[in-house]
């Protein structure tokens, strides 16, 4: 009985699979796969996790740059997704910044380890 119920289980999930491939690509484990319109294309974002020293929160601005107010912060180890990367105001020499989606904010990507290739915006 176990393993009938196992096999079609299997079976069902194969078959899934097979129908919709693109589910079966995953994110990150606990993060749902948003994605964002760019033009007329549906693009899934870049992730990325916090890297900041000493175990501090890492800050999200509203905007690319240190002078933006914090609208929010990030724990280190946290998995982001990253819709793009621009330029903005230098963190220790590192002038790109990323953007987060759903208007999120900005985080410095000088303390973002980057876990796939992002566009620029």
């Amino acid at each position: 009985m176990i393993r009938r119920t196992l096999r079609n289980g299997l079976v069902a999930a194969l078959a899934a699979v097979a129908l919709f491939p693109t589910a079966a690509v995953a994110a990150p484990a606990g993060h749902p796969a948003p994605h964002h319109v760019t033009g007329h294309h549906i693009a899934a974002p870049a992730w990325g996790s916090v890297t900041t020293r000493h175990y501090t929160r890492l800050n999200v601005r509203s905007g690319p740059g240190t002078g933006y107010r914090i609208v929010g912060t990030r724990p280190v180890g946290r998995v982001l997704p990253i819709v793009c990367k621009t330029r903005g105001s230098g963190v220790l020499g590192n002038h790109r910044w990323y953007k987060l989606p759903h208007h999120e904010g900005y985080v410095s990507a000088h303390y973002v380890r980057n876990h796939s290739a992002v566009r620029w915006c």
